[in-house]
C-alpha cells in the first residue's frame, strides 16, 4: 500500500512487456473491461477481447484505429508500472537534483495523458450528441461530466468536488471499487471525495514528514466524530482505557458517559493526573489490580493521551509513555489538535516504538484557523488504515482496518467544501503557530508577574512541565493555551472582570481561531466533570482558560489593564497597578518577539539541506 490508503500496483515478477508469457501479461487485466472474467493470454486476445465487448467491428477503419490505441494502452501500462517500481526503489538515493528531474519529467508525462485523453473527449462529445435526447432527457441528465472535467486535474488548487455519487466505467471495475480494489473510481461522496482525500495525503505529509508513506488518514466530520471512530475502531465490550486527566471535556464525556455506560460497552476506565512516563505507569499498575478479571477474561487495555492537553496547554511525555505502552503490547491513541504539526509531530520519532498507533487533529481549531469550518481527523499505519477485501497486510486482515470497521459503515464523513476550507487554512499554519506561540509566552509573563494571578502555563520558568515542553517541542515554544487563577476575588467582581474582557477577548466556546478566545472550562468547556474531578483537574471556578491568537499583544495586555482598573479596583483597590508599568510591557514585547524569531531562524537554517 503507498499513501493513497488503497492498494498500490503489485510489483511484477519482471516489468511486464508486450507479447510476454501468460503470468507477465496478469497485470495487464487490469485495463480490460472483463478484468475478473478474460479469458485473454496474450496482448492481442486483450485488444480483440475488448474490442468485442463493445462490439466493435475490429475489420472497420474505426476499429482498427480504436486496437492500436488500446494496445498502446496496455503497452503503456506495462511501463508506468516500471517507472512506478524504479522510482519506489530509487528515489531515496537520488541526490536532490535528480528527484526534481524525476517529478518534472513524469509531471510533464501526465499533461501529456491528458492532452490524450482530452483530445479523446472532443469527439466522443459528438457521439454523446448524436443520440438525440429529447430537451427534457438532456435537461434532467445535466452535462456529461467527463467532457470537461480533464482540465480540473491540472487545477492549481485541489477541485471541490461537489457531487454525491460517479460516472464509473464498467461492471467489472465497479465490482473491484466495491471491494477497495480499484482507486479510480469512487463511489459515492458518503465513503470518498477526491476534495477530501486530497487533504488526507497532505495532513499526512505534515505530520509524519519522511514516514509519511507508512501513513494514511481518514477525515471526519468533526473532531468528536474522529475520536469516536477511532474509539469504536479499538474498544470491545469490558476493556480497559487508560487515559490522562487532562483532556477535553468532551472528550472525557464520550469515554465515562458512553464507552463506560453499561447498556453499551462497559469499558472500565483508569485515569492518571501527571505528565510523565512513572504517572502512566503507576496507572497501568493500577489497572492490572483494579481489573484484574478482565484481563483474565482476556479483555485488552488500551492508552488515550491528548497533548497539549486543554485546559492548561501541558504536555504529556509522549515519547516515553509510548515506549513503555508498546514494551507492555498496549496501542496509543494521541489527540495533538492544540500542538499542532507546527510544535510536535509525534508520528516523525525514529523509535518507532516512540510514536502512537493513532493521532487525532480537530481541524476545526489550528490547522484551519478560521473557525469556519467543523472537521476531524485520525492518522494511523496503512495496515491499521485500509486494505482491499479479502487482503491482508502486516498480519492485519482487512475486516480489522478502521475503513471497513468503522469508517465504511458509520457514516461520519467530511464533504468537499469543509476539505477545502481545510486545505486553505493549512496554507499559514507555521506563520500563525509562530505568532501565536510568542503571544502565548508574552501573555503568560506579563499576567504572572501580578501577585494575585497564579498563570498554568509551560512557558514560565518555574513551571514543573516545562522541561518535557522543551524537550519535544519545536523551538521550545509553548502551545497557544493556558489557564489562570484569579484568586479569592468575590465571584461577581470575577464575573463583571471576565464579562468585560469583550470585545478584544472573544467570548466563544472554542480554540484554535484567530482572535483570542476567554472561557471558565468549570462553567463551560469542562462542565461535564463533578466538583472532584475539577479539583483533581486543577480547575477552579475563577479559572479562565486563554486560547491564544494573532492579535497585537499590547492591544490585548492595554485592555486587561483596563479592563481590572473598572471592574476589581473597586473591590480590591490598586489591583490593577499589578501588572506593571506600560514600558515594562513594552519592552516584554519586544524582547519576546526579537527572541523567538531569532530562535526560528536559526532552528530553521540548521535543519535545511541540499
Amino acid at each position: 500500500m503507498d499513501n493513497t490508503g488503497l492498494a498500490s500496483p503489485p510489483r511484477p515478477r519482471e516489468p511486464a512487456q508486450p507479447g510476454d508469457a501468460f503470468e507477465s501479461i496478469d497485470r495487464l487485466r487490469i485495463l480490460s473491461p472483463r478484468r475478473k472474467s478474460t479469458a485473454a493470454r496474450s496482448l492481442d486476445e486483450l485488444v480483440e477481447e475488448q474490442l468485442a465487448h463493445f462490439g466493435i467491428d475490429p475489420q472497420t477503419t474505426f476499429g482498427q484505429t480504436l486496437a492500436r490505441v488500446s494496445r498502446r494502452m496496455y503497452e503503456s501500462c506495462a511501463d508506468i508500472d516500471r517507472l512506478w517500481v524504479e522510482t519506489a526503489e530509487t528515489v531515496q538515493s537520488l541526490d536532490r537534483s535528480d528527484r526534481i528531474a524525476y517529478f518534472n519529467a513524469k509531471k510533464f508525462l501526465s499533461f501529456q495523458l491528458a492532452k490524450l485523453l482530452d483530445n479523446l473527449q472532443r469527439p466522443n462529445r459528438r457521439c454523446y450528441q448524436s443520440l438525440n435526447y429529447s430537451t427534457a432527457t438532456t435537461a434532467s441528465k445535466g452535462p456529461y461530466s467527463v467532457f470537461d472535467n480533464v482540465p480540473a486535474i491540472f487545477s492549481a488548487n485541489p477541485v471541490i468536488t461537489r457531487t454525491a455519487t460517479y460516472v464509473y466505467a464498467c461492471a467489472e471495475w465497479i465490482e473491484d471499487a466495491f471491494q477497495g480494489k480499484e482507486r479510480l473510481l469512487e463511489i459515492y461522496s458518503r465513503l470518498l471525495n477526491p476534495t477530501s482525500i486530497a487533504l488526507a495525503h497532505h495532513i499526512v505529509d505534515l505530520e509524519a514528514g519522511p514516514y509519511a508513506n507508512e501513513y494514511f488518514a481518514w477525515n471526519f466530520n468533526s473532531g468528536m466524530a474522529a475520536i469516536d471512530g477511532v474509539l469504536s475502531h479499538v474498544l470491545g465490550r469490558d476493556d480497559i482505557l487508560i487515559t490522562s486527566r487532562n483532556v477535553y471535556g468532551g472528550t472525557h464525556q464520550l469515554i465515562h458517559h458512553w464507552f463506560a455506560k453499561s447498556a453499551n460497552l462497559e469499558i472500565a476506565v483508569e485515569t492518571f493526573d501527571g505528565y510523565t512516563v512513572d504517572d502512566f505507569l503507576k496507572a497501568w499498575q493500577r489497572a492490572l489490580a483494579g481489573y484484574a478479571d478482565r484481563f483474565s477474561a482476556g479483555r485488552r487495555a488500551y492508552v488515550y493521551l491528548e497533548s497539549p492537553c486543554n485546559p492548561h496547554g501541558y504536555v504529556l511525555d509522549v515519547p516515553a509513555i509510548c515506549r513503555e505502552a508498546h514494551r507492555l503490547g498496549l496501542r496509543i491513541i494521541l489527540d495533538s489538535t492544540v500542538g499542532t504539526p507546527f510544535l510536535y509531530t509525534p508520528l516523525q520519532r525514529k523509535d518507532r516504538a516512540e510514536r502512537p498507533d493513532f493521532v487525532i487533529h480537530s481541524y476545526t481549531k489550528d490547522l484551519s484557523g478560521s473557525g469556519s469550518v467543523i472537521a476531524g481527523v485520525v492518522i494511523g499505519r496503512n495496515e491499521d488504515m485500509f486494505t482491499p477485501k479479502g487482503d491482508s497486510m502486516n498480519g492485519v486482515p482487512w475486516n480489522e482496518t478502521l475503513f471497513w470497521n468503522v469508517y465504511y459503515v458509520k457514516g461520519a464523513f467530511l464533504n468537499a467544501d469543509a476539505a477545502f476550507d481545510v486545505l486553505q487554512g493549512l496554507r499559514t499554519l507555521d506563520v500563525r503557530m509562530l505568532k501565536k506561540c510568542i503571544n502565548t509566552q508574552i501573555l503568560a509573563r506579563f499576567l504572572a508577574a501580578h501577585p494575585n494571578i497564579t498563570v498554568h502555563c509551560n512557558a514560565l520558568p518555574d513551571n514543573p512541565n516545562r522541561e518535557i515542553m522543551k524537550r519535544t517541542a519545536t523551538l521550545g515554544l509553548p502551545a497557544p493555551l493556558f489557564t489562570l487563577d484569579m484568586g479569592d476575588l468575590p465571584r461577581e467582581a470575577f464575573q463583571r472582570f471576565f464579562d468585560n474582557l469583550s470585545p478584544t477577548f472573544g467570548h466563544m466556546i472554542s480554540l484554535g481561531q484567530s482572535n483570542t478566545i476567554v472561557a471558565c472550562p468549570a462553567l463551560t468547556t469542562h462542565s461535564e466533570l463533578d466538583e472532584k474531578a475539577l479539583r483533581e483537574a486543577g480547575i477552579s471556578p475563577t479559572t479562565i482558560r486563554v486560547a491564544v491568537g494573532d492579535e497585537d499583544p499590547l492591544d490585548l495586555i492595554l485592555h486587561l489593564i483596563g479592563t481590572a482598573r473598572l471592574t476589581l479596583d473597586p473591590v480590591v483597590p490598586g489591583f490593577s497597578e499589578g501588572f506593571g508599568s506600560w514600558a515594562a510591557a513594552r519592552e516584554l514585547v519586544r524582547t519576546t518577539y526579537l527572541d523567538s524569531h531569532r530562535k526560528y531562524i536559526e532552528a530553521k537554517t540548521a535543519q535545511s539541506s541540499e
